[in-house]
C-alpha cells in the first residue's frame, strides 16, 4: 500500500500541468496514467487563448515557442463555419501556437521530470472509494494489483473518466451526430496553389479556400500561397463509433473529402491527421468530498481549439488550493471556490461553443442568413474583439467575496513592465514562482504595513509603472486578482480591506516567518 497527499489520474495536458504547479506549491502528486506510452495520436494540434499568458507567467511560454517547428498563423480563427479574423488588428485578442498534442505532453512531461514528479504509466485506476479522511484507489500496474490511499484524488483522466463514474458525478448533455476530420498535410504537384489561397486540383478544377458548405458537409481549406503546405477540414454527420485512439489514416481522409466536396483531391505527406466527435457536456460539480475532475474529466465543448486552454488553466485553479489545504492554511471554503470559478468558467466556454454549432449545424436560407450577419458584425473591431476574449477565455471575472470590489478583482492580472531599486523587470517574471503577490505600485507603506503578518506567505514587491492600474494589486497564484486599490481610497479604509482579502485567500494572519 501507498501513502501519498494527491494522486493525479491522467497524464494528459492537464494532469501534467497540475502535477507540476502542485510541486511549485510544495505538494508532491502521484500521477497515474493507463497508457504505457505517451500518445502519438494528435487529437489537439496546439494551444490557445489565456494559458499562453498563463505560461508566459511561469517562465515556460519561450520553451514552448522554441519546440514549435511549424510555423505560427495568422490570427485567423475558424468559428462555427464563418471565420474571427485579428489580421488587421495591431494587437489581437486571441492567439495561437501549434504544435501537436504529443509534442505538448512530452514538453509537459519534461518539465514534470525537472521538478520531480512522479508519473507512471501503465498503471490503470480500476476502483476508487472515498471516506471523511482519505480516498482509496484500486490500481492495476505492470507487476500486479496495489492500492494507493490519498488525501484527495483528481481526475484527469478524459472524456470516458472513471473518476468521474466512481464518484457519482453527473454528466449532462448533447452529443452531436458529427465527426470532425482535420488534417495538416503537403501537396503532390499535380494540385497548385493560386495566389488567393484555391488550389487548382489537376483533371477537378479549382477548390476554394475557407470554409465551402454542401449537402454533405462541410469542406474547409487553409492554404498561403507560399507553402505547399495546407490544412483541410471536414464535418460530416455519421453514425459510427469510432475509437478515439485510434489513428485517422490518409485514406479515410480521402474519402470524407470524396463524400463531402464531392472531388478527389491527391495528398502528400501528412503532418497532423486527427478525428474527433463533438459532445457538449459539463458535469454537475467539479468537486465531491475528497474527488475532484479538471480536464476533459469535467466538460466537453463542441468546438475546437478550446478543451486544453480550460482544462490546464482548471488545474493552475486546482493547484494553488489544494495545496493550501493540504498544508493546512486553507480559509474555510478555498477549496470549494475551484468548482464556482472553473464551472462558471466552463459554462461561459460552452456558450460559445453551442453559438459554433448553431452557425455551422444549419442548412437552409435562414442558416446561410444568419451566417452572413454574424460576419458582418465582425467587421467592426468592437464585437471582434469581444469575440476574441470570449474565446480565448480572457473575459471572465471570478466572483469575489463581499461588495465593492475595484474593477480589476477577479480579473486575469495584465503583465506589467516594472521599474524597482533592482532594475527593470515584468509581472510576468515575478509569477514564475507561482506564489502569491502583493505588488504596491504606489509606494502605500500603510498597506504594507496591514499585510505585514502574511508576508511569510505572499511575497511583497515595491515597484512603479507606466499607468498604473492601481496602486497595490493582491494577486493570486494563478495570476488572478484578489484585491486592488486605488490612491483615492483613505488607509482607514483600504487597509482593513486588504487585511480581509488576505484572510480570505491566504488564511489567518500570523508574525512567524520571514518577509520576502
Amino acid at each position: 500500500m501507498i501513502n501519498t497527499d494527491v494522486v493525479i489520474v491522467g497524464a494528459g495536458p492537464t494532469g501534467l500541468m497540475l502535477a507540476a504547479e502542485l510541486r511549485l506549491a510544495g505538494v508532491r502528486p502521484l500521477v497515474l496514467e493507463r497508457h504505457p506510452h505517451r500518445r502519438a495520436t494528435p487529437k489537439a494540434g496546439g494551444l490557445g487563448g489565456q494559458i499562453l499568458q498563463l505560461l508566459d507567467y511561469r517562465g515556460l511560454l519561450e520553451r514552448f515557442e522554441a519546440a514549435c517547428t511549424d510555423p505560427v498563423p495568422a490570427p485567423r480563427f475558424p468559428f462555427g463555419g464563418v471565420h474571427l479574423d485579428f489580421t488587421q488588428l495591431a494587437d489581437p485578442p486571441l492567439h495561437a501556437l501549434p504544435l501537436p498534442q504529443p509534442l505538448l505532453e512530452r514538453l509537459l512531461d519534461d518539465r514534470a521530470g525537472e521538478l520531480d514528479v512522479e508519473v507512471r504509466r501503465g498503471h490503470e485506476v480500476v476502483g476508487v472509494s472515498q471516506d471523511d479522511a482519505a480516498v482509496r484507489v484500486e490500481v492495476r500496474g505492470p507487476d500486479g494489483p496495489y492500492e494507493v490511499i490519498a488525501r484527495y484524488l483528481v481526475g484527469c483522466d478524459g472524456a470516458r473518466s472513471r473518476v468521474r463514474d466512481r464518484a457519482g458525478i453527473g454528466f449532462p448533455g448533447t452529443v452531436y451526430p458529427e465527426v470532425n476530420r482535420l488534417a495538416q498535410v503537403s501537396l503532390p504537384d499535380t494540385v497548385s496553389v493560386l495566389g488567393n489561397g484555391d488550389l487548382d486540383v489537376t483533371g477537378s478544377g479549382t477548390i476554394g479556400s475557407g470554409f465551402t458548405r454542401t449537402d454533405h458537409g462541410l469542406f474547409g481549406l487553409g492554404s498561403s500561397p507560399d507553402s505547399r503546405i495546407v490544412s483541410l477540414y471536414t464535418i460530416e454527420d455519421e453514425a459510427t463509433e469510432y475509437d478515439d485512439d485510434a489513428p485517422m489514416s490518409v485514406a479515410e481522409l480521402q474519402d470524407s473529402i470524396r463524400r463531402v466536396l464531392g472531388v478527389d483531391l491527391p495528398v502528400g505527406e501528412a503532418m497532423r491527421l486527427s478525428r474527433f466527435t463533438f459532445k457538449a457536456r459539463q458535469a454537475e460539480r467539479y468537486r465531491d468530498g475528497r474527488i475532484l475532475l479538471a480536464g476533459d474529466a469535467a466538460h466537453l465543448f463542441p468546438a475546437t481549439g478550446v478543451a486544453i486552454n480550460a482544462g490546464m488553466l482548471d488545474a493552475v485553479n486546482l493547484a494553488w488550493k489544494l495545496a493550501a489545504d493540504l498544508h493546512g492554511w486553507a480559509p474555510a471554503g478555498l477549496l470549494d471556490t475551484y468548482h464556482d470559478e472553473r464551472h462558471l468558467a466552463g459554462a461561459r466556454t460552452m456558450l460559445h461553443a453551442r453559438a459554433q454549432v448553431a452557425l455551422r449545424r444549419g442548412h437552409d436560407v435562414a442558416a446561410e442568413a444568419l451566417r452572413e450577419v454574424f460576419q458582418e458584425l465582425l467587421a467592426d473591431e468592437q464585437p471582434l474583439r469581444r469575440m476574441g476574449a470570449l474565446v480565448a477565455g480572457t473575459d471572465i471575472r471570478y466572483p469575489m467575496p463581499g461588495t465593492g470590489h475595484h474593477p480589476l478583482t477577479g480579473t486575469f492580472a495584465p503583465d506589467l513592465t516594472l521599474h524597482t531599486d533592482h532594475g527593470i523587470t515584468s509581472l510576468a517574471d515575478l509569477m514564475h514562482p507561482a506564489r502569491p503577490i502583493l505588488l504596491d505600485l504606489a509606494d502605500r507603506e500603510d498597506l504594507r504595513e496591514s499585510a505585514r503578518d502574511w508576508n511569510h506567505r505572499v511575497d511583497l514587491h515595491i515597484a512603479k509603472t507606466d499607468d498604473r492600474p492601481a496602486d497595490v494589486l493582491l494577486i493570486r497564484p494563478d495570476a488572478h486578482i484578489a484585491w486592488a486599490a486605488t490612491i483615492d481610497e483613505a488607509a482607514d479604509s483600504a487597509a482593513p480591506a486588504l487585511r480581509e482579502a488576505l484572510a480570505a485567500w491566504f488564511g489567518t494572519s500570523t508574525t512567524k516567518g520571514s518577509t520576502s
